[in-house]
């Protein structure tokens, strides 16, 4: 019985009489270079970079459930400074589209710590602004610089055994979620009693010392840049323009979170109107809506599963499906409360269902994932940005059918944009 030979073995074989061939020896696979120690064990590590996501996306929605109160204190009314939400998601897809992608090339360790203090001075200026203007710059410079999830998620999943590397990087995403709500939950509460500038020096606080305490537990890095600072920024086009798989996902996923975000971020200016225009809620009882929030960590796990099984393209069908009837149940809630529990949980479940599909594309259908997951992700916020900033116009002329309309008119275009393309071509290749 022969033996096997080792891939690094030279073996010989026979070439005639008292002759031997000896067969070339195969190349070695490079080894992969070492990664540099942690400062801390990697459970400690892990549970850190979890509540520092949660905390750094809580700043980008901390001002939604806070509006009603802004706009009492600086003499406005509540629709009229409902645009500072979309400026934080604004601020946060230029973040993403300038600093997410230095991940691979600087010190992360450097960068995170820059970008915690920078956006815990910019949430603190926010806390002492006089004006709405104020207010919206110091916004949009801390969401611009809250962009750390993003340069921990690849790090995480770097470093976690090949075996658990989907649990590290879901317990990344549970901390993603529940950091918003949080924002909404908590900043209702704490603003109802303390008022919004505490909830935006409470924000400043736990940024700083998260973000640093973070920065000083990831591994020592020694990068040395090599092109442009900016070079990743400059792939995004080539990358977008080469993958038709890449734009259906940024297209379907800019639909669904900008109509989550036109209802999302209106809501608060529906529970606490008063009259005929909402159910007049105090801002601490409105964030509690934030609670329904929840139902998206616990559909990710199952929305995974059903991605690995049927494939992206059913699981996003089927997510726009159930936004589409969100939206009449939203409608109807601008009346009925029970409407609005259930539209709440529906539209959850379906940005969350298509965010696992349509992610799942962006990350393998090209030889550049974290430029490509840049795209993605800035697409999302692009068309949540400004999904809100029409709803916030759509409710001062049209009250909450404009939200519901906007929302409906959002989800048509992200949905039909990409399909009838995609029919057009199976029928030509047929």
């Amino acid at each position: 019985m022969a033996s096997a030979t080792p891939p690094q073995a030279t073996s010989t074989a026979s070439a005639g009489p008292g002759a031997t061939v000896r067969a070339p020896r195969r190349p070695s696979a490079p080894a992969l270079p070492a990664l540099p120690p942690l400062p801390v064990p990697h459970g400690l590590f892990l549970v850190l970079i979890a509540v520092c996501t949660a905390v750094t996306a809580a700043n980008i929605y901390v001002a939604a459930p806070l509006l009603p109160l802004m706009a009492r204190d600086l003499g406005s009314t509540p629709s009229a400074v409902a645009w500072i939400a979309s400026v934080a998601q604004f601020g946060y897809a230029a973040g993403l589209l300038f600093f997410a992608p230095l991940g691979d090339s600087v010190n992360r360790r450097r960068l995170v710590a820059v970008l915690s203090v920078v956006t815990a001075g910019a949430l603190a200026l926010g806390a002492a602004a006089s004006g709405a203007t104020a207010l919206a710059a110091a916004v949009l410079v801390a969401s611009a610089a809250t962009v750390v999830p993003q340069l921990l998620v690849p790090l995480v999943a770097e470093r976690a055994p090949a075996h658990r590397r989907a649990s590290h990087v879901a317990a990344l995403i549970a901390g993603l979620f529940t950091g918003i709500v949080a924002a909404r939950v908590l900043g209702g509460l704490v603003g109802q009693a303390l008022g919004w500038r505490y909830v935006f020096l409470g924000a400043a606080a736990l940024t700083a010392l998260l973000g640093l305490a973070s920065a000083a537990v990831l591994p020592a890095e020694n990068r040395k840049r090599t092109g442009p600072l900016f070079a990743g920024l400059a792939r995004l086009p080539g990358v977008v323009r080469g993958s038709a798989e890449l734009r259906r996902a940024c297209i379907r996923q800019a639909g669904m979170y900008g109509a989550w975000s036109a209802l999302w971020t209106s809501l608060a200016l529906l529970l606490t109107g008063r009259g005929g225009d909402g159910y007049g809620m105090t801002t601490a009882t409105a964030g509690l809506f934030g609670l329904f929030g929840l139902a998206a960590s616990l559909v990710a796990p199952l929305a995974g599963g059903l991605v690995d099984r049927f494939g992206a393209a059913k699981v996003v069908a089927y997510g726009y499906g159930l936004a589409a009837v969100s939206v009449p149940l939203f409608w109807l809630g601008g009346e009925a409360l029970w409407a609005l529990c259930a539209a709440a949980v529906a539209i959850h479940m379906a940005l969350v269902a298509n965010h696992v599909a349509n992610q799942t594309l962006a990350l393998t259908t090209t030889r550049t994932p974290a430029v490509a997951n840049t795209a993605y992700v800035v697409a999302g916020f692009a068309g949540g940005a400004l999904a809100s900033a029409l709803a916030g116009g759509a409710f001062t002329h049209w009250g909450w059918t404009g939200v519901c309309a906007v929302a409906a008119l959002w989800l048509a275009l992200g949905w039909a944009t990409t399909a009838i393309p995609a029919r057009y071509r199976q029928v030509r290749a047929a």
